[in-house]
């Protein structure tokens, strides 16, 4: 298997260390820096004189005014290529600036996200050359804004329940789109829709196929009003509906009844940029922090001066460190040619959301009274932080994704094991690889040979419990077979490993080049941070690859049927 089709997470639920994929850690092409550098110079500019995070709040819509000097900025045209008029930033680059618009206001960042990262990104992936010139140019301009149509009210996650139709016309030049989509960023303004509908397949006993389609605004496509949301309340959300709208046949993405993919290889791509805004307001909320413990006093010093508060503040940065690495980690793959990183991106996903909201979290805390207020921006920041656990994949979906999907091939593989067991001389060969991994798992372990000899005692952690890793979903594979499925408990530890074991695959790789770059002195804090990291990380993976399976989670299974059964908490005191 070549490198650009390997997933180094795949690998690793097999217990293969491929760290070539993450070693050394990628760096932007110094010209393109120097690109971004300049932008992150504009946004900086123009978040002091031009944005009022606190009004988009309170008003709950962005001025267009905003909106069409974000434009001017090239802002809707960053991973646009250059001949379609746009900026043609690689993964990377494009992360970095969502990074930045995110520390500034999360509606904005939303707002630009739902356009390039999942709105237009189909065209980008799968469109032809005649979709591309036609669609292309406006979009990069902001002519033309774009929105992802996926969501039913009952199809989130699960896009194998979608029910929008869209039936090919008699004389079998256009489609008749039919349906409705709810939570539809950009859904109020948007001109061009990505839309996912179900589409009859010539043969008729087949069952109708999920296809992507370009949608243009027009007749029979209306939208409802803006949704009243808890946050990110500046971006436009709002159900779409179609009545009878004629899409020509030259409008499918992809091919038609292949929906289903390009819809889960928009969204790998687009999780990233959900990580890379994470990122942006976790950095902008630690500042808010440290600024905020020098300011707040308590017994006659400031509380930065105690304990309690430096564990928050050097947890935050930790963590942060860990999302910030994997994150440019991945978009670095890509860029790379790294085909498959279904796996990484999705990781990216949810432990960016959920650093993020325990960086709000206790960001708020240290604000004390005043993050509880709504006129300083600490609650606003907490209320636009919470969606990121449910755009694009709730956690609980990536982490059975992750789980399930890492396990998949192992799982094919023992499958074929088991086949060549009962027919020994057709399966000679597979059963002498078998053997022979079997053998050397058992005598040694996966080495990573290129972490800088300063972070041994990191690296042994993360090949130890990578190991671990792949044992212990040999074991479970072997136990439950296709019913692993329905374990959600044990596919929660699974992934939940998984997780660590990237993040911190990240910051080996990232501190690495630190220190090669600036020597042991040069590079402290990256080492800091790497080892406070393991240290954070290594109680977790213990627990996680303990035991897959507990008398506890048979408990809270019953705990929860009863609880359905009552219909609530059904205890009083009185």
């Amino acid at each position: 298997m070549s490198a650009d089709e390997t997933s180094f997470m795949k690998s690793l639920f097999h217990g293969l260390i491929e760290e070539n994929l993450v070693f050394p850690y990628p760096e932007m092409d110094p010209e393109e820096k120097e690109t971004v550098a300049m932008i992150v110079d504009n946004l900086h500019k123009f978040a002091e004189s031009e944005v009022d995070a606190a009004k988009i709040d309170r008003e709950h819509q962005i001025p267009s005014e905003l909106l069409d000097k974000m434009k001017e900025m090239g802002l809707f045209g960053l991973t646009i290529p250059e001949k379609y008029g746009g900026l043609g930033l690689s993964a990377s680059a494009y992360a970095r600036v969502i990074q930045e618009v995110a520390s500034i206001d999360g509606s904005l960042a939303v707002t630009i996200g739902a356009h390039q990262s999942i709105g237009l990104k189909a065209i980008l992936l799968f469109g032809t050359d005649a979709q591309k010139q036609k669609y292309l140019p406006k979009l990069a301009t902001g002519e033309k804004v774009a929105a992802f149509a996926l969501t039913e009210p009952g199809a989130g996650s699960d896009a194998a329940s979608i029910t929008t139709r869209a039936e090919l016309s008699d004389d079998g030049q256009s489609y008749i789109l039919n349906g409705s989509k709810i939570w539809i960023t950009n859904g109020g303004f948007a001109d061009v829709f990505t839309v996912f509908a179900r589409t009859s397949a010539a043969d008729p006993g087949v069952k109708p196929r999920i296809t992507a389609l370009i949608v243009e605004r027009g007749e029979g496509l209306t939208n409802g009003p803006s949704e009243e949301k808890m946050g990110i309340r500046g971006s436009s959300t709002t159900e779409i509906f179609f009545e009878d709208v004629k899409v020509p046949v030259e409008n499918v993405l992809h091919e038609a009844g292949r929906g289903f993919k390009v819809a889960m290889e928009v969204l790998n791509s687009g999780r990233l940029g959900l990580a890379s805004g994470c990122v942006g307001m976790s950095k902008k909320l630690i500042k808010m922090s440290t600024e905020r413990v020098q300011e707040r006093s308590a017994f006659g010093r400031p509380i930065g001066q105690f304990g309690m508060i430096k564990d928050k503040v050097a947890r935050m940065a930790a963590e942060t460190y860990a999302l910030e690495s994997m994150t440019y980690l991945t978009t670095g793959l890509i860029d790379e040619g790294v085909h498959d990183y279904s796996l990484e991106s999705a990781i990216c996903k949810v432990y960016g959301s959920e650093t993020l909201w325990s960086v709000v979290n206790e960001t708020l805390q240290i604000a004390a009274g005043i993050g509880y207020m709504s006129e300083y921006p600490y609650e606003r920041m907490m209320r636009d932080a919470r969606i990121n656990m449910i755009f694009e994949g709730t956690n609980e979906i990536l982490r059975a994704f992750i789980a399930l999907s890492g396990m998949q091939s192992p799982g094919k593989h023992l499958a074929e094991v088991a086949k060549a067991m009962r027919e020994p001389i057709k399966g000679f060969g597979l059963l002498s690889d078998y053997v022979v991994g079997k053998a050397r798992s058992l005598v040694t372990r996966e080495r990573v040979e290129r972490v800088h000899p300063i972070l041994a005692g990191e690296s042994a952690v993360f090949e130890e419990y990578a190991a671990m890793l792949a044992q212990r979903v040999e074991q479970t594979l072997r136990k439950h077979g296709r019913d692993i499925a329905e374990m959600q408990f044990v596919q929660k530890r699974i992934a939940e490993a998984a997780i660590d074991l990237y993040a911190l695959a990240a910051v080996l790789s990232r501190t690495t080049r630190a220190i090669e770059r600036k020597g042991e002195k040069g590079a402290e804090r990256e080492i800091h941070l790497t080892v406070a990291f393991r240290r954070l990380a290594e109680p977790r993976l213990r627990d996680r690859l303990g035991e897959m399976e507990r008398d506890a989670d048979e408990l809270l299974k019953e705990i929860a049927a009863q609880t359905y059964k009552d219909g609530g908490y059904p205890f009083d005191v009185i």
